[in-house]
């Protein structure tokens, strides 16, 4: 048996996610093989050939692979998947969007989101915004797999594969590139951030957000997260929002600040490593799942947290 993982990149630089996937596609049993498509990528191609336990990198170089359009790639994995009995991605924006396709196209289920590999042919995965742990035993052929990448550590390096180059699949043309806003930030990336603070809809506003949580945030080194309920509010763009809709965290220290703790939240962060609370109300279901709880006024707290982080350097 044989694992096909769909690579993550941005034509220059292999995601973290990638890594991440391929440990669970290890778990799996049997070689790896990473396809790498895009236009300009042999980098991330060399990147990949450089992870433990690929056997071989498929480079797939074509202008309509470029900005990641579902179709097209879905039709180049589904053109390639003939001798792979498992295709994996990362559970990104991007996974989520070509595989259904690819399990569609090849009339099999596709097991989404998995956080643990049992065998070969089972797999946990969560339900019910995460309150419940779900085992899913596959009998197709070929098994379309996403991966929860925080539930999996990332692969190191050690590997030499060979890069080949596969042909492009015809452009159906059935969907065009027309643009995109990337929002540029000297941040770390939310989903693979080692330290993440968010706040909710406590905050009251945007200017609050700015003015509370931005300086501890910026003393941290952390990557800045937030509720739905602070997102639907306005307060920050939806691409901060942490939870079952939004970014799957699981960061070394999560900093949930104005946050309830409501189950779809929880669902995006309960698996970080420590998770500190700051809540008015000593209730909030935050407190549920926090390692440590501090019950205040967030006004009063965060700036007193900013000078004792300033006292410790």
């Amino acid at each position: 048996m044989t694992v096909l993982l769909f690579a993550k990149h941005n034509n220059t630089v292999l995601n973290d996610a990638t890594r991440k996937a391929l440990s669970a596609a290890k778990s799996m049993g049997g070689g790896i093989h990473i396809l790498v498509a895009g236009t300009n990528c042999r980098a991330a191609a060399e990147a990949a050939a450089k992870l433990d336990g690929v056997e071989k990198v498929l480079l797939a170089e074509a202008p309509q692979y470029e900005h990641r359009l579902a179709e097209p790639l879905s039709a180049l994995i589904v053109s390639l998947a003939g001798p792979y009995s498992h295709i994996v991605a990362a559970a990104t924006t991007t996974g989520k969007n070509v595989m259904p396709r690819v399990a569609a196209s090849l009339d099999v289920m596709q097991i989404s989101e998995i956080t643990k590999v049992i065998s070969a042919d089972t797999f946990e995965r969560p339900i019910y915004a995460g309150n419940a742990i779900q085992t899913v035993q596959s009998a197709d052929a070929k098994k379309v797999i996403t991966v929860r990448t925080a539930s999996f550590q990332a692969a190191g390096e050690g590997g030499s594969a060979a890069i080949e180059a596969v042909a492009a699949v015809a452009d159906s043309g059935t969907t065009v590139f027309k643009g995109e806003e990337v929002a540029k930030s000297d941040r770390p990336e939310l989903a693979g951030a080692r330290i993440v603070v968010s706040g909710g809809r406590g905050l009251g506003s945007g200017e609050n957000f700015t003015k509370y949580i931005e300086p501890v945030a910026d003393k941290l080194g952390a990557a800045m997260g937030a509720s739905r309920a602070a997102v639907d509010a306005g307060y920050v763009p939806n691409d901060y929002q942490v939870g079952q809709t939004g970014k799957v965290v699981a960061p070394e220290l999560y900093v949930a600040v104005g946050i309830s703790g409501a189950i779809q939240h929880l669902a995006g962060m309960k698996d970080s490593k420590v998770i500190v609370a700051i809540n008015k109300d000593a209730e909030a279901p935050i407190f549920q799942v926090a390692d440590y709880g501090l019950v205040g006024d967030l006004f009063q707290i965060m700036p007193e947290l900013k000078a004792e982080l300033d006292k410790a350097g």
